[in-house]
C-alpha cells in the first residue's frame, strides 16, 4: 500500500474542507438537538450513512464481504467509534461544549504518542510538537475563558471528553495498523457506521436520553446534511486519507475544526465573532503549517 510520507497539495486542500464541513456540522447538530436528542441523533446519523455508502460501493463494485482479515480490526473499529461519539454527546449533560472542545481535541496528541511505539515509520520531530502544541494553543484561546473554573459536575464531563479524544485516536491507530488500513475507505466506514448504527440507538436507550423526537424542515436539513454531507461523503474522504498519509500530520488538521465551527456559528447563527476567534485562527494556522514543514535535506 503506497503511503506518503508528507501532506501534498491535494491532501491539504482535502482537509481545510474537511474541517470547514466539521465545523458547519456543530452548528448542524445544535439545530437538529431541538428536535432530535443527540445520541439518538447520532444513532440516526450512522443509519443513513451506512445505507449510503454501502449503495456507493455496489454501485461502484468495491467488495466489501471477503476475507481479508479486517473483521475483528473492524468491529473494534466500530465500537471505538460509537464509544467515542456516546461520550462526546453524553459528556455535554455535565459540562459546557465550549471546555468540552478542549478535552477532546487533545487526541491529535494521543495519536502521536501511539505512533511513537505503533507507527515508528511516523516518527515526530520536535518541531512537529511545537507546531502541534501552538495549534492546540489556538484552541486554548479561544475556548479557554472558564477553563480553570469548572463549576458543578463539569469535571465528570470533562473526563468523558478526554475519553471521547482516546477512543478519536485509537480508532485512528488502530485502522493504521491492521488490515483495516489496507482496505477500501469504504469498507474502513462501513464497519464503523454498521456497528454505531446498532450501539448508539441502544446506548441511547441505555443513557435514560429524553425521547425528544420533533422534527421541523430545519432538523430534517440539517439531519440530511450529517447523512449525506458529513458522514457519507467527507469521512470516505477522511479514510481514504488515513490510508495514504501519516496519522500524525493529519491529526494537526483537526485542530481546524473548533475554528471553523465557531466561524460558522458567526456567520450561519449570529453568533459573535470576537477577536479571540481571529487570534486562534492565526495560532491554529500557525501550528499546522510548523507541524507539517517536511525537514531540510
Amino acid at each position: 500500500m503506497p503511503t506518503r510520507t508528507h501532506l501534498d497539495r491535494f491532501a491539504i486542500g482535502l482537509l481545510i474542507l474537511f474541517c470547514t464541513i466539521w465545523g458547519v456540522q456543530q452548528v448542524a447538530v445544535k439545530i437538529a438537538n431541538a428536535g432530535i436528542s443527540p445520541v439518538w441523533q447520532a444513532g440516526l446519523r450512522s443509519i443513513g450513512a451506512a445505507v449510503l455508502v454501502w449503495a456507493w460501493a455496489m454501485a461502484r463494485g468495491i467488495r466489501l464481504f471477503e476475507r481479508d482479515g479486517t473483521l475483528w480490526p473492524g468491529l473494534i473499529a466500530g465500537l471505538l467509534f460509537s464509544g467515542e461519539f456516546a461520550l462526546l454527546f453524553w459528556a455535554l449533560e455535565f459540562t459546557t461544549a465550549s471546555r468540552g472542545v478542549i478535552f477532546l481535541y487533545t487526541a491529535p496528541f494521543a495519536v502521536a504518542l501511539g505512533a511513537v511505539w505503533l507507527l515508528p515509520q511516523e516518527h515526530m520531530r520536535r518541531v512537529q510538537w511545537v507546531g502541534m502544541g501552538l495549534a492546540f494553543a489556538g484552541v486554548v484561546a479561544l475556548f479557554g475563558e472558564n477553563l480553570l473554573r469548572p463549576a458543578g459536575q463539569a469535571w465528570i464531563g470533562d473526563l468523558m471528553m478526554l475519553g471521547a479524544a482516546v477512543f478519536w485516536a485509537a480508532n485512528t491507530l488502530t485502522i493504521k495498523v491492521s488490515a483495516l488500513g489496507r482496505s477500501s475507505a469504504e469498507k474502513m466506514l462501513l464497519y464503523q457506521l454498521g456497528v454505531s448504527a446498532l450501539a448508539l440507538p441502544m446506548l441511547s436507550w441505555l443513557f435514560g436520553e429524553p425521547g425528544v423526537f420533533a422534527p421541523t424542515p430545519a432538523v430534517w436539513a440539517s439531519l440530511a446534511f450529517q447523512i449525506v454531507v458529513v458522514a457519507s461523503a467527507s469521512y470516505v474522504g477522511w479514510f481514504w486519507l488515513i490510508r495514504h498519509y501519516p496519522a500524525t500530520r493529519l491529526s494537526s488538521f483537526s485542530f481546524l475544526t473548533p475554528v471553523m465551527g465557531v466561524l460558522a456559528g458567526g456567520l450561519l447563527l449570529g453568533e459573535p465573532l470576537t477577536p479571540a476567534v481571529f487570534i486562534a485562527l492565526g495560532l491554529v494556522g500557525a501550528g499546522i503549517f510548523i507541524a507539517n514543514r517536511p525537514p531540510r535535506g
